[in-house]
């Protein structure tokens, strides 16, 4: 009796099985998880780890380029305080900017420092052009008296 039984628990067991396998060949296949994929930003460099669906949708919105939040950002400022520029230029403008800092003053900032007083002092330089000397000569404050005033208490 006892092999009678181990018997049919087996063929019920194996029924069981080729009933399952039937049901899930009859449903549809589980949708698995987007797999994360790594990705650059075109401005600054950074890497993130994004799905292909939200990576596809930085792309779409930013003329094919891929590009991090903070980039963005400053990308959609850029577009709303200059409204005739694209955004593949407004894109372009801003990597070109991160480019610049990362080759300059992440690297050395004491040079980007001089450098940037050095731009500051040509372009203060270029704007105190006299036309004429007569006129610069008359155009300057001088002091002509103290600034003290003089109390007399006598």
């Amino acid at each position: 009796m006892d092999l009678r039984s181990d018997q049919s628990l087996r063929r019920a067991v194996s029924d069981v099985n080729i009933e399952i396998n039937k049901f899930q060949k009859d449903q549809d296949p589980v949708p698995t998880m987007n797999e994360v994929e790594k990705v650059e930003c075109r401005c600054c460099g950074l890497n993130e780890d994004c799905t292909p669906d939200y990576i596809k949708y930085v792309r779409d919105s930013h003329c094919s380029h891929w590009v991090c939040g903070l980039c963005s950002e400053v990308v959609k400022e850029r577009l709303a305080r200059v409204p005739i520029s694209t955004m593949e230029e407004a894109v372009c403008a801003h990597a070109e900017i991160c480019q610049k800092f990362n080759s300059t003053t992440r690297l050395n900032p004491k040079l980007s420092l001089a450098w940037t007083m050095r731009d500051i002092a040509k372009k203060k330089s270029q704007q105190r052009v006299p036309t004429d000397s007569k006129k610069s000569s008359a155009s300057k404050i001088a002091r002509t008296s103290s600034c003290f005033a003089k109390i007399d208490l006598e």
